[in-house]
């Protein structure tokens, strides 16, 4: 079973920027697309952004575009969520997760799970 573990979550204020990090195995670094995805309490599971294995394509949710990046280090086996002028309505937990097909936007579809970590921005 792989493991990914995410990194970087915590407290900060409207307007403020916080990185998330995906630390993850070489195996799922070698052949996964990467993926982030967001639960806010009592909402469904939302996709947030995803990118290929060697970098080449990336994707967003609607609600994060042109305030997030991602980036990925495979040499490092770690992915990343750059989080910019985050609102009050960012906060949730924010999961890491791994599949080896590239494009996925339905969290039923996903193979590979991290926990998760807490962001909560406040106004």
């Amino acid at each position: 079973q792989e493991q990914l573990v995410e990194s970087g979550g915590g407290w900060v204020q409207a307007g403020d920027s916080l990185r998330l990090s995906c630390a993850g195995s070489g195996r799922i670094f070698d052949y996964y697309a990467m993926y982030w995805f967001r639960q806010a309490p009592g909402k469904e599971r939302e996709f947030v952004a995803s990118i290929s294995r060697n970098r080449a394509n990336i994707d967003f949710g609607e609600s994060v575009k042109g305030r997030f990046t991602i980036d990925r280090d495979n040499a490092e086996h770690t992915m990343y969520l750059q989080m910019y002028s985050l609102k009050p309505e960012d906060t949730a937990v924010y999961f890491c997760a791994a599949d080896r097909v590239y494009g996925i936007r339905r969290h039923n579809d996903i193979d590979y799970w991290g926990k998760g970590t807490q962001v909560t921005v406040s106004a």
